[in-house]
């Protein structure tokens, strides 16, 4: 079998587990190729701690326009998607980019069109779903675990934002970063995928006197196309003995409790019942140590079957994103438009 030739573009927490993770644990079916990164330090560092030879970018679009890459994972700033997707889609090389898909919802609803006149792969990074906690999760809700559901709560509650693992110029910025973009896309996704699509969505966000940093308090609701609400917390200021964060959604009806805690523990309880621990996946860190989709991805180029998320699941986690980032103020439900045709 010929190895899948990957460009890697970005070289922050992603970018960096991509090179020195994934790639080694999928050695036998993918070649590095190509790096980029703003930074000569970074590449420089990077590349000598990967196997190969890979050849060494500052500018993605030099890259682009040079390289013999089959793949190319797009890991920079959401401003930098739209411009890197387009070019790679113009060489003909399949894409697989980061969250969330786009700057804007203009953005991503081009990237799309472009998807879509290629016959190239277009992969958004929405692993969660397929993860085993989570496949475990969304198995309870389809059989029923819960009952009639009768209520959900999202919890994305941290200590502080950035995290201190998570450190770089665009993180905590309003444009480009903030807990909602970077973690809460991801829960989006696999909300969706799990209950169906989001329909409605009413926010109040508060937001520092720096308009350049992204948000520190948001409480919203999620309407489903059920009719089910979902009720997210959100905070840069949890307090905790231990001072850790919150990344958990707890789902209640009428048969018990089904509650997916800091992404994957996984506990479940009768109705009136302490719910109990009855999974936990410890390969999973809530970023990146664990990507199933590289897998699924790998599993499609090479001719078999595979699930995947694509444009048009980054559109439609788009549409719900950016209602979230900017409420109204008359704290009313923002009606979603509905799905691409």
């Amino acid at each position: 079998m010929e190895k899948i030739k990957l460009a890697v573009i970005g070289l922050g927490n992603m970018g960096r587990n991509m090179i020195h993770r994934l790639v080694p644990r999928y050695a036998g079916q993918v070649e590095l190729v190509a790096l980029c990164d703003s930074s000569e330090e970074s590449l420089r560092r990077e590349s000598e701690a990967v196997n190969g030879a890979p050849k060494l970018y500052t500018d993605y679009r030099t890259l682009l326009a040079e390289t013999d890459a089959d793949l190319v994972y797009i890991a920079v700033p959401p401003s930098m998607h739209y411009e890197a997707v387009k070019l790679a889609f113009e060489r003909n090389i399949h894409v697989f980019c980061e969250k969330p898909l786009a700057n804007s919802l203009e953005e991503a609803k081009e990237m799309v069109e472009l998807a879509e006149q290629t016959d190239r792969l277009n992969v958004v990074h929405f692993s969660f779903p397929l993860e085993p906690a989570v496949l475990k999760f969304r198995e309870l809700i389809a059989q029923g675990a819960a009952g009639d559901i009768e209520r959900a709560d999202l919890y994305l509650e941290f200590p502080s934002w950035p995290r201190a693992w998570q450190q770089n110029d665009w993180i905590g910025t309003r444009r480009e970063g903030g807990y909602l973009l970077e973690v809460g896309i991801h829960w989006i996704n696999m909300i969706q995928q799990t209950f169906g699509p989001i329909v409605a969505v009413r926010s109040e966000v508060e937001f520092p006197a720096d308009e350049n940093l992204c948000e520190t308090v948001t409480t919203a609701v999620l309407r489903l196309e059920s009719g089910l609400e979902i009720h997210l917390s959100g905070t840069d200021r949890r307090e905790s003995e231990e001072d850790e964060e919150r990344v958990s959604l707890v789902v209640q009806g009428s048969g018990g409790t089904v509650a997916l805690e800091n992404w994957g523990s996984l506990f479940v309880g009768a109705a009136g019942e302490e719910p109990k621990k009855v999974m936990e996946d410890e390969d999973h860190d809530g970023e990146g140590e664990y990507l199933p989709i590289l897998g699924q991805i790998l599993r499609i180029l090479n001719g078999e079957k595979g699930t995947v998320y694509d444009f048009r699941d980054g559109y439609q986690a788009q549409l719900v994103l950016e209602a979230l980032r900017n409420p109204t103020g008359n704290g009313k439900f923002v009606e979603l438009p509905p799905a691409l045709t």
